[in-house]
């Protein structure tokens, strides 16, 4: 999903409430004040805090027309069409209102205000659009948020596209690389792809036999980039497919988890909100931790673990400390114990490192509070797959790699389907059929069962 769509769709919520606003301040000012009250005076007044009231849950539904006439969707329109969404939202929403003025007698009788109110949306709404539109045509120009490319195969279609790359089309891409169809086998595709990290692999052939296109498909998975092909090919079976025009040309998108687009604005507006409540409420609970913890045992309060997150990037993990100082030199003499045997991960259920108060700390998973610190940071998620270790992840199997599509999290669903009863295997498959199913619910129901499998006890590793 290209960077600067998904911030188009993610800015234009706000900014157009915004103006929703300002178009119904300035038809008050304008009727309350200056030449048209000194030629009309008002009847009633109207005092201006009531009115913005008003006004914001008014801009709220105005919202809900735009959304549903489709001025929130990632898919890119011209401006003509954007104006007449914007006509059409802005005519049912200002039709509802008057309806409802109609009806409840409430609000307020204002004629001039309601269709002043109406040409100013529709007046401002548009320039606040051209004004978003001038802005990423300018990051467009900087090279700001466009996403890497990787051309595979030849012909008229890939060479339309490199041409209009290089001549400053960049339709919100790059050009990293080209490479025609499969010479050298997939094997040359994975280091092309791990030398050129694009952001995206477009198959612009249409000759390349299904087999290929199929391989190109899982090796550009299992390296967590984004895969689209010529519409054409459309037989080629996949998960989440959609279609759209790239360069003037119809292509299909193979979307790597329902999570793309406006599912991520959401996922990540609740983590930014969720997390930075949790640290200000759980605030007083971490000292009184951090306390006992120096109290128990010699060391650091919070410890710094390696974590691969999404797309294979690493990252620092915060959690309390609760095994002794230096544990992870200890690890490599401790292998013999390890009770997983059935996939990377590593778990001894008396490890001799943990400390005693660290030993509660597990049982309870109060030891990875501090992870609220990297969902706020955007580098993991409230609810998401394990975070592991690079060691584990450099054992993962090709379909294992699909668990660093999205963000880990502090929590998911293999946490609360059984958590360490579950082999290695199972917990990838629940976590990935999490990305491909994911929905905001299924997020808010997974967290509402956290709490019932850490009392139950089957907790962390």
């Amino acid at each position: 999903m290209r960077r600067l769509d998904i911030i188009t769709a993610a800015v234009s919520v706000p900014v157009d409430f915004a103006m929703v606003c300002v178009a119904g301040i300035t038809a008050y000012s304008l009727r309350f004040s200056g030449t048209i009250a000194s030629l009309r005076p008002a009847l009633a007044e109207l005092r201006f805090r009531t009115f913005f009231l008003y006004t914001l849950s008014i801009a709220i539904g105005w919202l809900l027309c735009m959304a549903i006439a489709g001025l929130y969707t990632l898919r890119r329109r011209s401006a003509i069409s954007e104006l007449g969404r914007i006509i059409l939202a802005s005519s049912t929403a200002i039709t509802a209102l008057i309806v409802y003025i109609f009806f409840q007698r409430e609000l307020f009788s204002s004629r001039f205000i309601v269709l002043a109110g109406w040409l100013l949306a529709i007046l401002y709404l548009t320039i606040a659009r051209l004004l978003i539109r001038l802005c990423i045509r300018l990051l467009k120009n900087a090279g700001i948020g466009l996403q890497s490319l990787l051309v595979v195969g030849t012909g008229e279609f890939a060479d339309h596209i490199v041409t209009d790359l290089y001549a400053g089309k960049q339709n919100g891409f790059t050009l990293v690389g080209r490479m025609s169809d499969l010479q050298g086998g997939i094997e040359t595709f994975r280091e092309i792809v791990a030398a050129k990290h694009p952001d995206m692999v477009l198959l612009a052939s249409t000759s390349l036999p299904q087999t290929d296109t199929l391989a190109l498909l899982d090796a550009s998975q299992q390296l967590h980039v984004d895969f689209a092909y010529a519409a054409d090919l459309f037989a080629t079976h996949a998960g989440h497919l959609e279609m759209r025009t790239l360069f003037g040309q119809p292509v299909v998108e193979v979307k790597r988890t329902k999570l793309d687009g406006w599912g991520r604005i959401w996922k990540r507006t609740f983590d930014e909100i969720g997390s930075t409540l949790l640290l200000i409420i759980l605030s007083p609970v971490f000292l009184i931790l951090a306390v006992l913890i120096k109290i128990d045992s010699v060391g650091t309060v919070f410890v710094k673990l390696p974590r691969v997150g999404e797309r294979g990037r690493l990252f620092t993990l915060y959690k309390f400390r609760s095994m002794i100082q230096n544990a992870h030199t200890l690890k490599p003499t401790l292998m013999e114990q390890n009770e997983r045997n059935d996939g990377p991960l590593f778990k001894i259920t008396n490890d001799p490192r943990v400390t005693r108060f660290g030993r509660f700390m597990r049982r309870t998973s109060l030891d990875e509070l501090p992870q609220l610190i990297n969902v706020f940071l955007g580098q993991m998620s409230l609810v998401g797959p394990r975070p592991h270790e690079p060691e584990e992840v450099a054992h993962y199997q090709p379909w294992h790699q699909k668990l660093l599509t999205i963000k880990p999290g502090m929590t998911g669903m293999a946490q609360v389907s059984g958590r360490a009863s579950l082999s290695f295997d199972d917990e990838a498959r629940l976590d990935i059929a999490y990305l491909e199913n994911w929905s905001f619910a299924n997020d808010i129901l997974i967290l509402f069962r956290t709490p019932g499998a850490v009392i139950s006890r089957r907790a962390a590793v």
